[in-house]
């Protein structure tokens, strides 16, 4: 019998291309390849028509405007664009150069904020309650009129914390900060409508919600606040000068389909992956001593399991477990041997910290695979801890 392929936990790092949101982008890798700047003929008239409509799809999807979208090559450019572009226009126009953000916001906001820090901006980062969720009135107390932006992530990437979105937004508004929130992990699971909620900036990515790498958004709110950013790319004042450079038309037609299947399926698939989560914690709880979820369990993402093992090295039973794909946190901090600052964000110990597992589920994952994986975790514990 051939080897059991590697079962994939890892959603949260990415998630495979679905095959309709492939089709959808074919034609525009193929026969339509024109590019959607170039206005004197049918290659880029079809070009520029696949990108609006697919402008107009997401704008829906969200509640906001065709205008408020920009695209981007991901959520890192878009927290880029949006920390960088609103600390600065603001600290230079307004005087407003205080920037504040939650400790267990992913590198992609920490590190533009830290930029931001070198040249002379103010960032206050928050600590969060030891379920990882944000004590509102210290948040409060970190905003004065002196802040220029607020961000808070909307779901978190390690620990699957969901944020109290519109309770931060109504903070920031008081203050008369902006609210940006990194909704890579979020979109297409959460119904985020900035037309009901107080978020002025709003950060998506392609990969995560079963669309092409490569590929992102940022809603910048034009009314109601209207939000001005200063571009951090300069060459053809593409998407009206906030971001240039030529449109990848294949990947945003692909980010417009992924999101809007998202939305259509994430009721029936909350309710599944919730459950297939549930199902696998009872199993690790049940039959190992000393494991702990970290992160709230009533207020994350269905699909999200993170779970620190006493006695454990983690990188010892990662290798025992070839014939599982997870992660130890984000994948974009893989190559830092330091231990998660997510959780150190919670108070667990560094050795505590540094025996943890993140299981992400998607669409594929089964229970007979989450069975299957449970097996394999629990053998390769008690094989290490000797018992």
């Amino acid at each position: 019998m051939p080897p059991r392929p590697a079962l994939y936990l890892d959603h949260h790092a990415t998630t495979p291309l679905d095959d309709r949101v492939l089709e959808a982008m074919l034609p525009y890798l193929t026969e339509d390849f024109g590019n959607a700047a170039s206005r004197s003929h049918v290659f880029g008239w079809r070009a520029e028509a696949a990108v609006e409509q697919a402008r107009e799809s997401i704008a829906a999807a969200l509640g906001a405007e065709p205008r408020e979208v920009v695209f981007t090559s991901g959520a890192t450019e878009a927290n880029n664009l949006a920390l960088l572009g609103a600390g600065r226009q603001r600290g230079r126009s307004r005087g407003r150069k205080r920037m504040v953000a939650l400790a267990t916001e992913h590198p992609a906001v920490l590190d533009p904020l830290a930029a931001l820090g070198r040249e002379g901006h103010d960032v206050e980062i928050v600590p969060v309650e030891p379920d990882g969720l944000v004590d509102l009135e210290r948040l409060h107390a970190a905003v004065d009129d002196r802040t220029a932006v607020v961000s808070a992530m909307a779901a978190n990437n390690e620990i699957g914390v969901l944020q109290p979105l519109a309770e931060i937004g109504a903070i920031a508004r008081e203050a008369g900060a902006w609210f940006h929130s990194d909704a890579a992990q979020a979109a297409g699971r959460l119904a985020l409508r900035v037309d009901r909620e107080p978020i002025d900036l709003l950060s998506l990515s392609g990969h995560k919600l079963y669309g092409p790498k490569g590929v992102g958004a940022l809603f910048v709110r034009a009314r109601g606040p209207r939000v001005v950013l200063e571009p951090i790319l300069y060459g053809g004042g593409h998407e009206r000068g906030l971001r240039s450079g030529t449109l990848p038309v294949a990947l945003i037609v692909g980010l417009a389909k992924a999101l809007a299947l998202a939305l259509l399926e994430r009721e029936t698939e909350w309710a599944r992956l919730a459950g297939l989560r549930d199902r696998l914690w009872r199993r690790l709880s049940s039959e190992l001593e000393g494991v702990r979820c970290n992160g709230s369990r009533a207020q994350r993402l269905p699909g999200n399991l993170n779970v620190s093992f006493e006695d454990v090295e983690i990188d010892k039973l990662l290798l025992a477990l070839p014939d599982l794909a997870l992660s130890t946190g984000s994948a974009c901090s893989s190559a830092t041997p330091e231990p998660s600052h997510v959780l150190l964000a919670l108070g667990l110990t560094e050795p505590l910290a540094r025996a943890s597992l993140r299981f992400g589920l998607g669409r594929s994952t089964t229970a007979a695979d989450l069975d299957f994986a449970a097996d394999r975790v629990v053998e390769a514990v008690r094989t290490q801890r000797g018992r």
